[in-house]
């Protein structure tokens, strides 16, 4: 068992998490437990993050073994050496892997999420420019078979956004590494686009900005963030369209204030107030969860490659250029001129370039924390 030996402190260390998945799968059969509606759904989350680990542990193990195997008896028959090179190919991508599931994940990847866009600096043309961000981030999302619906927003004379809030949700459990939370959370902070505006008579190139803002939603029953009614101030108001003008004649729109830190929720899109003001407290909610979470690393100094740590809600994250159909991303290097598919949704190359600058990042940390010892 010289191979597998060589590999057998990593084994050791997810045995663990394997023995973790067992337990898990014993409890999701528990009659009890099925009967408990918010503890069956978080085991069966626990569950799909643990399967991946266990699927990318059988992989590595089925590999070593193979590999093990080819090698005795290419000893005793020389035909067999020349399987050797493409067991070892696939030992080295199930080892790979392998070293990234190892990696701990951001807790809350498998999350589904709430997306703001905010028009910036620019007026119409950034109101414009923050429709387009909507549009792109709504169909990456239907692309990848998730969930996207409109919660509130505030749309201007010539079709753009002053403000528009998205939910998004996966179908489903899915693991940790198919989460929404996994892949849109390196979309917060300031875009910035390069283009002549319909507004421009002269035909000059303007810039302008508009902000993104994106946290994990919280579930409805989760015990994570508790709400003091005495802590919120709620005013209604009726709606608006463009322009300002009511667009009905009851008060059904809603603005939750969190009074103490101030974080101001408003909404509209739904028909009562009633639904206006459980949809105001889903993103509050999922706001000072983030809060808490940005609090708690702050003061454990915790250095995690994503949009909590890595993303100023001033610094500008990407730079769309029209004239010359180039998108580029000025944390992870990444450029293309296929800015026109970008908008229509191809935002899978974008993403991926920050998911790999992140696993990079927490690879060479868990790297450095194992030297240390």
């Amino acid at each position: 068992m010289e191979i597998v030996s060589t590999y057998s402190h990593e084994l050791e260390a997810v045995q663990p998490r394997l023995d973790e998945y067992h337990e898990v799968e014993q409890a999701l059969a528990d009659p009890e437990v099925l009967g408990d509606r918010v503890q069956s759904r978080k085991l069966a989350k626990r569950f799909s993050e643990l399967g991946a680990v266990k699927n990318a542990t059988d992989a590595f193990r089925s590999a070593l073994e193979d590999l093990e195997a080819a090698q005795e008896m290419a000893q005793e028959d020389p035909s067999f050496a020349d399987e050797l090179p493409g067991l070892e190919q696939r030992l080295e991508t199930a080892h790979d892997k392998f070293l990234k599931i190892l990696i701990p994940r951001d807790p809350q990847d498998a999350d589904d999420v709430i997306l703001e866009v905010k028009a910036g600096e620019g007026g119409e043309e950034s109101a414009l420019f923050a429709a387009d961000l909507a549009r792109m981030y709504s169909r990456y999302a239907e692309a990848k078979g998730w969930k996207v619906k409109e919660m509130a927003s505030t749309p201007t004379e010539l079709g753009g956004f002053k403000d528009i809030t998205l939910s998004i949700a996966a179908k489903g459990n899915v693991p940790p590494e198919e989460g929404v939370w996994a892949h849109l959370k390196y979309e917060g902070g300031v875009h910035r686009v390069q283009r002549v505006p319909v507004t421009e008579s002269q035909g000059r190139v303007h810039t302008s900005a508009a902000g993104v803002l994106v946290v994990p939603e919280v579930e409805e029953d989760d015990d994570e963030v508790v709400i003091d009614k005495n802590d919120i101030r709620v005013d209604v108001f009726r709606s608006s369209g463009p322009g300002g003008q009511s667009v009905n004649t009851t008060d059904s729109a809603v603005r939750m204030t969190h009074l103490p830190t101030g974080i101001v929720v408003s909404m509209q899109n739904e028909k009562s107030q009633i639904q206006n003001r459980e949809a105001a407290m889903r993103v509050l909610k999922a706001r000072l969860a983030q809060l808490e979470r940005e609090k708690k690393e702050a003061e454990a100094q915790a250095v995690r490659a994503s949009q909590v740590r890595t993303v100023d809600r001033s610094e500008r994250i990407r730079t769309y250029n029209f004239p010359e159909n180039r998108i580029a991303d000025h944390r992870t290097g990444y450029k293309a001129y296929n800015l026109s598919n970008v908008l229509e949704g191809e935002l899978g190359p974008v993403i991926d370039s920050a998911i790999e600058m992140d696993e990079q990042q927490r690879m060479d940390e868990a790297g450095a924390g194992r030297a240390d010892k």
